[in-house]
C-alpha cells in the first residue's frame, strides 16, 4: 500500500500579544466603535440605519440567527436561498448577510459584480467547513490517485463548505448538494463514477446512500484528514462506494440515540424530528428527517395538541415552539446547545455594520476570487440541473 502522509493547516504560532493572523483569527477586530451589548439605544439604531440605506441594503437572515437579529431581516431561510434571494435583488447595492462565512461567499459567487456582501462579524464560521481544508483535499485526491481509484470518484460537497472546496468539486468533474437534494446528488454522481467522495459531513452523506440508496455500511468509508494514508487502506478505498470526510456539524452531531430513548420517556407519544447531520443511531431512532425547511414545514403542518422533539440548533427549535403555542415543541437534547458561531452574529455586530454603511465604509466584505468563484458556480449549475433542484432549499 501506498501511503500518503496528509498536510496538516498550517497554523501560525504567535507570542501571545505579538502579531496576528487574519485567517485563524477572523473577526478579532472591528474598525472603530463596537456598540456595547447593554446600548438600550441598539434597537432604535438598527431601525435608523435601515431607514437610511433604503433598498440599498438587503438584509439575509438564517434560520439559526437570534432573534434580536432575525427582527431586521427582509428575508430569512437556510444557506442557499437566502443566496440566491440575494441575487434576486441586483438593485441592492449591499448584502448582509447574518449567517456564516461560507454563507456569505455563496452570496458572492452568485451576485452581482457591483454587489458587496458584508458579514457583520468575521469570526462568525462553520465548524464543519472548517473541517474540510483545501490542502487536505488535495491531498486526498492525492491519495485516491495513488491507490488508482481517482478517476472514477466523483467529488460531491455539502453546502455547508468553503468556496474553494465547492470550487474542487467543480475542477474535478463533481457537484454541490443540500440537504434536501443529496439523494439526487449522489444519484447523479453514480450515473458518472463509480465511487463518491462526500464533503465535508460525514453523517449526511452515510445517511443518504444507506437510508435513501440502499447502500450499505460496508459500502462506506470515512476518510480521515488526520491519520496516516487518511486511516484507509488502498483495498478499502477500492472496495468502497462512499468515500465519507470525517467531518460534522457540531450542533447535529451531539444528538445521541440516548437522547431520543430519553425524550420519548419524558414525553409519552412525542413524535421525534431530526436534521439528516445528525449521527446515523439518531436518524435511525426518529419518526421524522429531514432539512431545516422541512423541520419548519412539518412543525406548522402538524396537529393542535401534538408533541415533538426537535434535533436541530436551539434558536430555530425555540422559534418554532413560539410561533405554535397549541403545540408542545422541545429540543432534543437536554443539554442548552446553540450553534456558537452562527451566534456570534449579535445586535451590536449588525449595528456597526449597517452604521459604517451609512457613513460609506464597507466593513467585513467578503470576496471570493475569479477562479475560485468560476468553478464553485460550475459546481453549484450542476446542482441545479438536477431533477427537482430549480427551487431547491438547503
Amino acid at each position: 500500500m501506498t501511503v500518503t502522509q496528509t498536510q496538516s493547516t498550517p497554523v501560525p504560532l504567535l507570542l501571545l500579544g505579538r502579531g496576528a493572523d487574519p485567517q485563524s483569527e477572523r473577526g478579532v477586530e472591528c474598525p472603530g466603535d463596537l456598540p456595547a451589548a447593554s446600548d438600550p439605544d441598539l434597537v432604535e439604531r438598527a431601525r435608523k440605519a435601515r431607514a437610511t440605506l433604503g433598498d440599498r441594503v438587503f438584509v439575509l437572515g438564517h434560520h439559526y440567527q437570534r432573534d434580536e437579529v432575525i427582527q431586521f431581516a427582509d428575508v430569512t431561510g437556510d444557506s442557499f436561498k437566502l443566496a440566491r434571494d440575494a441575487a434576486a435583488r441586483p438593485e441592492a447595492e449591499y448584502i448582509v448577510f447574518c449567517g456564516v462565512h461560507f454563507m456569505a461567499e455563496s452570496a458572492d459567487i452568485l451576485t452581482g459584480g457591483h454587489q458587496q456582501v458584508v458579514l457583520p462579524d468575521l469570526a462568525a464560521g462553520c465548524s464543519m467547513a472548517d473541517m474540510a481544508r483545501i490542502l487536505q483535499v488535495e491531498d486526498a485526491w492525492t491519495r485516491l490517485e495513488e491507490a488508482g481509484v481517482a478517476a472514477g470518484t466523483v467529488p460531491i460537497t455539502y453546502m455547508n463548505s468553503s468556496a474553494d472546496i465547492k470550487a474542487f468539486c467543480g475542477r474535478n468533474g463533481g457537484a454541490v448538494c443540500t440537504s434536501s437534494n443529496a439523494r439526487q446528488a449522489l444519484e447523479w454522481a453514480f450515473a458518472q463514477g463509480e465511487k463518491v467522495l462526500f464533503l465535508p459531513d460525514q453523517h449526511l452523506g452515510r445517511n443518504t446512500a444507506v437510508l435513501q440508496l440502499g447502500l450499505s455500511l460496508d459500502d462506506c468509508v470515512v476518510v480521515d484528514p488526520h491519520k496516516p494514508g487518511f486511516g484507509v487502506t488502498d483495498d478499502e478505498l477500492r472496495a468502497a462506494k462512499i468515500l465519507l470526510w470525517k467531518g460534522h456539524c457540531s450542533v447535529h452531531g451531539r444528538f445521541t440515540a440516548e437522547s431520543v430513548a430519553d425524550v420519548r420517556a419524558r414525553i409519552p407519544g412525542v413524535n421525534v424530528l431530526v436534521h439528516p447531520e445528525c449521527q446515523h443511531e439518531v436518524v435511525l431512532g426518529a419518526d421524522y428527517v429531514g432539512s431545516t425547511e422541512y423541520i419548519i414545514k412539518t412543525i406548522a403542518a402538524a396537529p393542535a395538541g401534538s408533541a415533538w422533539a426537535v434535533g436541530t440548533e436551539l434558536n430555530l427549535v425555540k422559534r418554532l415552539a413560539a410561533e405554535h403555542p397549541d403545540k408542545t415543541v422541545v429540543f432534543l437534547e437536554k443539554t442548552v446547545c446553540f450553534c456558537a458561531t452562527m451566534n456570534r452574529i449579535d445586535l451590536p455586530h449588525l449595528v456597526w455594520a449597517l452604521e459604517n454603511l451609512v457613513e460609506g465604509r464597507v466593513v467585513n466584505r467578503i470576496e471570493v476570487d475569479d477562479d475560485t468563484a468560476h468553478w464553485a458556480r460550475v459546481a453549484l449549475d450542476r446542482m441545479l440541473a438536477l431533477p427537482g433542484s430549480g427551487a431547491v432549499k438547503a
